[in-house]
């Protein structure tokens, strides 16, 4: 596991979104294991939501198909309280009019599955060291 990688910000948080739940648990567990602390899970777009304006983590990884409320409601939720806030979007969709939906609502990143944690931990610090500000709303 030591060749995975380690996010390179100190105290990084995270909230990881999706319906199935061994995912998030493996999910996280790669996570912390690259030193990233997972603060809150949710396993729907409207419980991701609800979550992220409790925690107000550094970053949020989240499914985009999921039943009942997906991960275009999540993004658009979380964007529109939080413009700053970094969403990666994991998917296996890769049709063109997915990709231009994740976009249109500010995807920060789009990681296809199946996927590779060294390229999770790689957008991860690319996305931290090009945020200059802190993306907390308070």
């Amino acid at each position: 596991m030591s060749d995975i990688g380690r996010v390179e910000k100190t105290s990084c948080t995270a909230l990881v979104i999706d319906d199935d739940e061994d995912t998030v648990a493996l999910f996280a567990e790669f996570l912390e294991i690259c030193d990233v602390k997972v603060i809150g899970t949710a396993f729907n777009g409207k419980e991701a939501e609800s979550v992220y304006l409790d925690i107000h983590p550094d970053i949020v990884f989240s499914d985009v198909m999921m039943p009942d409320y997906d991960g275009f409601y999540a993004l658009e939720k979380i964007k529109k309280s939080n413009p700053k806030a970094i969403v990666v979007m994991i998917t296996g969709d890769v049709r063109s009019e997915t990709i231009q939906n994740l976009e249109q609502l500010g995807a920060d990143a789009i990681i296809y599955k199946p996927f590779d944690m060294k390229a999770v931990i790689k957008t991860v610090n690319t996305l931290l060291s090009t945020t200059v500000y802190n993306t907390s709303t308070h």
